[in-house]
């Protein structure tokens, strides 16, 4: 993506000071720095050895850059600090911290359900334009969901992707020597970890972000690799089906991030915190919906390697019998799927 920049992007790192450190974790820390006539800014620091991370992260920010659901760059350059022992860029600062300590302020409880809704529609539409230009993100998770001051009245925040150092950048050749968080990871990561990587792994990941704002807990399968998602609360019909589609199966039967966003359970108005007016539901998905919740597992067979349709048709390793293929995915689904909650 070609960007005209208006004027450049600069920090004047000599007249900043440090205020708190804001995280850290393996891939370095994040610090809070203020300038006297400029305001604030988010400072990421990584070893010199994740450079290329970081300049990947820098990268995509500057090719996104006025996005809305898209952390934004402060500076154009990655700064080398003394010695080249670290690295560093600037971005915006989350005064609203990160969607992960939202959650965990609930307890376990789950976040109101229209709150959750526009959240998930943020989020989608953020990586409606990561997938639409080639991107995938690749760590979709909590904690790198960043919180905004709402442009929008009565509303608690806005919602931005941040954290882009393991994502895959268009027309590149991308495979997940080192996958994200694994809680948040799909089955076909556990079955071929350096599977190549398509826009279906982000679709999973973001179906577990909705389960934690629902207050659901992950549990590792016996078999190890892949978590199930739990509820222990019951949840609306148009949420439930909402969930399944992101956690279908199958990669390539995943729903896409553009066909979530017209899903009834992002499209539809809250009349009060629990009173949600009533939006039918389409034939088909009616039909879905009223299907026993607890069905025995069947496992269907997996995609190899993982990654867009188009790819296995060339190397041949497509199931041709589509039909087999649905039906193992419906039954491995809806084993999957229900046996997430105990009530609902």
């Amino acid at each position: 993506m070609d960007i005209k920049y208006e004027e450049p992007l600069y920090v004047d790192e000599l007249s900043l000071k440090t205020v708190r450190v804001l995280g850290q974790g393996a891939f370095g820390s994040v610090t809070l720095k203020v300038h006297p006539g400029h305001g604030r800014y988010a400072k990421k620091t990584s070893s010199i050895r994740l450079k290329e991370n970081l300049k990947k992260e820098l990268r995509i920010m500057l090719d996104f850059r006025n996005h809305p659901r898209i952390v934004q760059a402060s500076s154009e350059h990655l700064h080398l600090g003394m010695f080249l022992k670290d690295c560093s860029i600037y971005m915006e600062y989350a005064s609203e911290g990160s969607l992960d300590e939202v959650i965990s302020s609930f307890r376990g409880k789950p976040l109101p359900e229209h709150v959750i809704g526009r959240t998930t529609r943020m989020l989608l539409q953020g990586l409606e334009a990561l997938h639409v230009h080639g991107y995938v993100h690749c760590d979709l998770k909590p904690d790198n969901i960043l919180l905004f001051p709402s442009t929008t009245f009565g509303e608690p925040w806005d919602a931005k992707l941040a954290d882009f150092g393991l994502s895959k950048e268009p027309n590149t050749y991308h495979v997940l020597k080192l996958a994200g968080t694994n809680m948040y990871m799909p089955p076909e990561v556990s079955e071929v970890p350096e599977g190549l990587v398509g826009q279906a792994l982000d679709i999973w990941s973001l179906g577990c972000v909705v389960f934690e704002m629902f207050g659901g807990k992950a549990e590792e399968m016996e078999t190890g690799g892949t978590y199930v998602w739990k509820l222990e609360q019951e949840i609306s019909p148009v949420a439930i089906d909402f969930l399944r589609q992101c956690h279908t199966w199958h990669p390539w039967n995943r729903a896409s991030a553009t066909e979530l966003l017209n899903h009834p359970f992002i499209m539809q108005r809250v009349v009060s915190l629990r009173v949600l007016q009533p939006i039918p539901c389409p034939p088909e998905r009616r039909q879905y919906l009223e299907r026993p919740l607890f069905t025995p597992r069947v496992r269907g067979p997996l995609p190899t390697p993982i990654g867009p349709r188009k790819k296995q048709e060339a190397e041949g390793s497509v199931v041709k019998d589509k039909s087999t293929v649905e039906k193992n995915d419906v039954d491995s689904e809806e084993w999957f799927m229900y046996e997430l909650c105990n009530s609902c």
